[in-house]
């Protein structure tokens, strides 16, 4: 197995604000209809597509989201330069100099903009400038900005996908890795052990609202989430604030700062890695969360949820990278995991 580095580049280019998923939703709907047994878009949006098992006695939810982290248009001033609101978090120091692209009428390219140094006090030189201190800056005037954009328009992050050694590098891995994941997961899967829905999910990255009305629509037995975790395998990591370290493998989500994890769940998936000869690691992220809590919570009865997640440096910057390894091994856990569901008996 390899990476399909057109499909991956495809899906991580792709805008999709939380809250504006339209065009990377009208990709994922054209690349997997033809691969699945019933397709539908519910009014939040989600896209649920339904593989069916060799049994429809239980269920199964798989979560990917499948916005980004972006940004909004809330003021254009007298000169033509844009102020925004964002759109789920970001660390405000990656974005000076940044190329940025807002979608209107049609998609034009800004630069982030803040205070020059060499205009600054001493005092302000050594802090990082705040999000609120930054604009947009289009090179067009307020007339004709106003042709194309308007208040309320998207934003997102303007950066292609290339490989780095094993590594891909891009915009949005997080969490467009996870849709590729899945969405290969769907192609290839024959017959899982039970009916499975691949719900990629909308406005994970404001507060997991698409898991929560899909989980609470689908009211699931089982719950798989998908989706990166951080790498923090750099120089000057401690070795227990690592997480998780790129190459070694895909990951198993114990906890993080809005679910604790099944542990049959947990167990499960661990046995299922080693029964397949995967190569994986485990997860405790002490902040943050992912589509997990309301897969595991939102469903009339709850679910035996857990998570595979893909390690991933940089998270949150204007960059991203994961190593190609640890998303086929992703890939093969999740499918791995979908067949051999039925095989525990999952009782306490």
């Amino acid at each position: 197995m390899q990476v399909d580095i057109s499909l991956l580049k495809a899906i991580c280019e792709t805008p999709g604000a939380p809250g504006f998923e339209q065009p990377i939703r009208q990709l994922i709907v054209e690349e997997i209809k033809n691969h699945v047994d019933d397709l539908k878009i519910d009014n939040m949006g989600n896209i649920i597509a339904l593989k069916k098992g060799k049994s429809a006695e239980k269920t199964v939810m798989v979560a990917a989201h499948m916005d980004e982290i972006g940004f909004i248009v809330s003021h254009i001033d007298d000169k033509g330069f844009v102020r925004f609101q964002t759109l789920g978090g970001f660390d405000p120091k990656t974005l000076t100099a940044q190329r940025v692209i807002i979608h209107g009428k049609e998609s034009i390219i800004g630069v982030m903009g803040c205070k020059p140094i060499h205009v600054m006090k001493p005092e302000e030189r050594n802090k990082p400038p705040k999000i609120d201190e930054y604009f947009i800056d289009c090179g067009m005037s307020k007339d004709d900005l106003e042709k194309v954009i308007e208040i309320g328009s998207p934003i997102t992050r303007e950066r292609e996908l290339i490989e780095m050694g094993n590594c891909v590098n891009c915009k949005s891995i997080d969490n467009r890795v996870s849709v590729y994941i899945l969405v290969e997961a769907l192609k290839a899967l024959t017959q899982p052990a039970y009916d499975t829905y691949g719900v990629f999910t909308v406005q994970e990255e404001v507060g997991i609202r698409g898991a929560n009305v899909a989980a609470h629509s689908l009211n699931p037995y089982f719950g798989i989430a998908l989706d990166t975790t951080i790498a923090y395998d750099l120089p000057g990591a401690q070795p227990h604030e690592q997480v998780t370290a790129l190459g070694q493998g895909t990951a198993v989500k114990i906890m993080d700062a809005m679910t604790i994890c099944d542990t049959r769940m947990v167990a499960f998936l661990k046995k299922t890695a080693d029964a397949h000869g995967i190569k994986w690691q485990p997860e405790i992220l002490a902040a943050g969360g992912t589509d997990t809590a309301g897969v595991q919570r939102m469903g009339k009865n709850g679910s035996i949820a857990g998570a595979i997640s893909i390690p991933t440096r940089h998270l949150h910057q204007v960059i991203e990278m994961a190593d190609k390894d640890d998303i086929i091994g992703s890939i093969k856990l999740l499918m791995a995991a979908l067949n051999d569901l039925d095989q525990p008996t999952w009782t306490y």
